[in-house]
């Protein structure tokens, strides 16, 4: 890498880092506010949905934004503004401030993705750009392992005000860094495209346009593929940990690390799958790591053929595995862990691969929109066959959401 893609890997992987870190503190959170406000768990669910609903819908608009504004400012503002939010956060009187502080942290952290891998796409050389997606990828990774365990920590030794307002400072520092460091996010698009235009999309008309240039057949089959891969992703870690913790109670008992006193409301939140889960999240770092540099030596979308059939692989032994033995649970664990993670760098350099230089902002807007958007739906489906059939069926289910993604990136190794 040179200065340039330096400078910028480095800066996005603070931001991605810090996102996760406030996306996965909130349930947290969340334990101590249902003291704190004397609500429902509806009520509260409610509230917090509002701002992950934000959070995903807002990639599409932030997209749109990336490409007429540019990257740097997008993310300068997206730190801004996630940091003020959990000021506003910290002052809250009651449930109502909660609900606004969450929904104006959705809307910032929404323009996050398109803005970052947007800078990484157009910034950052060819020939390391599937390294700098690997970093990236591990920065969001350790934020969601160790965000919730940071929070955690803070809260045994400070009242929650005030560590809501301890977390916003790391924001609100980025920000400023983001004004002052040197980096030129259009480098590699000037290098290889021949300059970037200037996108202006500015009505309706022009909307739709972009839109027609950015949805070409490569580029909605990679949509189609990352669609499958979020219902997997999604469908997958929602209801992980409270599996994990039935698979480990047939070997252990209702074994617990007390990490945190049994009078602490995180108490319950860090059970021994959680650790597990947080171990499986862990690992999900070196396979960020892999699918990077496996990105950098072979073309993304046979990377994406491999990695799905993977998956598939893996979700239907999973069960099998966890119910054989602690030590087959555990290496399950790792695989998916693994896998899941690695999938990441090789779709966002497909995106990158099958999407116009002046609109790479609105195509991550539509990937990721199609990731965290129609991909929570697989929380709901895996949910469902939870709630109506069987452990096996609902892997059974992941396994043919992989499938499908890997026969569709299967179409676009054969259309190159």
């Amino acid at each position: 890498m040179n200065a340039n893609d330096r400078a910028i890997t480095g800066y996005v992987m603070a931001g991605h880092g810090l996102v996760h870190t406030y996306e996965m503190s909130i349930p947290i959170l969340m334990t101590i506010w249902l003291l704190e406000f004397s609500v429902t768990a509806a009520v509260l669910g409610l509230v917090v949905t509002i701002g992950y609903g934000l959070f995903g819908v807002g990639a599409l608009p932030g997209g749109l934004l990336v490409d007429r504004y540019g990257s740097r400012l997008l993310i300068v503002g997206c730190l801004l503004g996630m940091g003020l939010s959990f000021l506003v956060l910290a002052l809250s009187p009651g449930i109502g401030g909660v609900a606004l502080a969450l929904a104006v942290w959705g809307i910032a952290a929404s323009v996050y993705h398109p803005a970052g891998l947007a800078l990484i796409s157009n910034g950052v050389r060819d020939d390391v750009r599937g390294t700098a997606f690997a970093y990236h990828g591990m920065a969001g990774n350790g934020g969601i392992a160790f965000g919730p365990l940071a929070t955690a920590l803070l809260l045994l030794a400070f009242e929650w005000r005030l560590v809501v307002a301890v977390l916003a400072v790391p924001a609100l520092l980025a920000a400023v860094a983001g004004l002052v460091t040197e980096f030129d996010e259009t480098a590699a698009v000037q290098v290889t495209d021949g300059g970037r235009d200037e996108s202006s999309v500015d009505s309706l008309s022009a909307f739709v346009t972009s839109t027609r240039q950015v949805f070409t057949l490569g580029f909605a089959l990679v949509f189609v593929v990352v669609m499958f891969n979020g219902l997997y992703y999604r469908g997958v870690l929602t209801f992980l940990p409270e599996l994990l913790d039935d698979f480990l109670v047939a070997f252990v008992g209702e074994f617990r690390l007390e990490l945190f006193g049994p009078e602490s409301p995180v108490a319950e939140e860090f059970d021994l799958a959680q650790y597990v889960y947080v171990g499986l999240l862990t690992i999900g770092i070196g396979g960020q790591y892999f699918g990077g540099k496996l990105t950098d030596r072979i073309a993304p979308e046979r990377g994406l053929v491999g990695m799905l059939l993977t998956l598939s692989a893996i979700a239907l032994v999973f069960v099998p595995a966890a119910e054989a033995s602690l030590a087959t649970l555990f290496a399950a664990s790792v695989a998916l862990g693994f896998a899941l993670f690695a999938m990441q760098p090789l779709t966002q350099a497909t995106i990158a691969k099958y999407s116009p230089p002046d609109a790479r902002g609105l195509s991550f807007g539509y990937t990721y929109l199609g990731i965290f958007g129609i991909g929570a739906l697989g929380a709901t489906v895996t949910g469902l066959v939870l709630t109506h059939a069987s452990v096996v069926a609902v892997f059974a289910v992941l396994a043919v959401f992989a499938a499908i993604g890997c026969v569709l990136a299967s179409g676009l190794v054969l259309r190159g």
